[in-house]
């Protein structure tokens, strides 16, 4: 392991304290967006890989351990199953959209296992109710479960079909207050085009939620961008692959893009 975390029993998570903030911390309280494919072996790829999940939750770990923050994760399910693909094939889209939720479900459980054997004490909560898998989503008790210093990896989108994930995860970060909604991504930062088909695309180090939504730019879904920018949250778009850059991101470093009010 990278940051030499070694495994837990979770049965021992009762007695973690929460660590106290560090100083130089940006943003004490984020959500982080990521996709499904941060759980696979390789980009495009499908199901799970324990050694890419365990490196995620390494990484994670050592942030929640060495920076006091308060983590909130959402996970999409593409690894799994694509809503949106699933209704191109033919498929109602409702009951599409219902199985990519499942599917975010399954990858919340995943990372929950990963990070509660690396001593990170967790709760995944859903949109749909599943009593016996995970908690149904409460705001307030998400909010509490922060406090005391638990991760919340949040499930199950809105549980309403023809949301995205990223608008689930800009809704999830304005309920909890956070202070910050931070999305992974494959590449380093916001592009006028995809910067792996056009090399001379064009980095955006920072830009307004207006410039965004009016460049139609897809890194990210319009309506999660809407909402941020009507609630004046902030968002954080980086590369997840590089090692170290959600630590960056949480100290306020140039990493990514920011897209904020101008």
């Amino acid at each position: 392991m990278e940051y030499g975390i070694a495994p837990m029993n979770p049965t021992d998570l009762r007695t973690i304290a929460p660590p106290p903030p560090a100083p130089g911390v940006k943003y004490r309280r984020i959500l982080l967006k990521m996709s499904g494919e941060a759980l696979c072996s390789q980009e495009g790829g499908f199901g799970l890989d324990p050694e890419a999940i365990g490196v995620l939750a390494d990484e994670l770990a050592h942030v929640w351990r060495t920076l006091g923050v308060q983590l909130a994760l959402v996970v999409g399910g593409g690894n799994i199953f694509r809503g949106l693909r699933g209704s191109a094939s033919g498929m109602d889209r409702s009951t599409a959209d219902s199985m990519g939720m499942l599917a975010t479900v399954m990858n919340a459980l995943a990372l929950q296992d990963a990070l509660e054997k690396r001593g990170v004490p967790t709760r995944v909560q859903t949109a749909i109710e599943m009593p016996k898998v995970a908690e149904p989503y409460i705001r307030r008790r998400a909010v509490r479960h922060l406090e005391k210093g638990r991760v919340v990896i949040f499930a199950a989108g809105t549980g309403n079909p023809y949301f995205s994930t990223d608008t689930a995860a800009a809704l999830r970060a304005m309920e909890i207050h956070a202070d910050a909604l931070c999305k992974a991504t494959k590449v380093d930062g916001v592009y006028d085009s995809d910067p792996k088909k056009n090399p001379g695309a064009k980095f955006f180090p920072a830009m307004s939620f207006d410039e965004f939504i009016t460049q139609k730019i897809g890194v990210m879904d319009t309506t999660a961008v809407t909402l941020c920018r009507d609630n004046k949250l902030p968002i954080r778009v980086f590369k997840l692959a590089e090692h170290g850059n959600i630590e960056r991101v949480l100290r306020g470093e140039n990493v990514g893009t920011v897209i904020a009010h101008g």
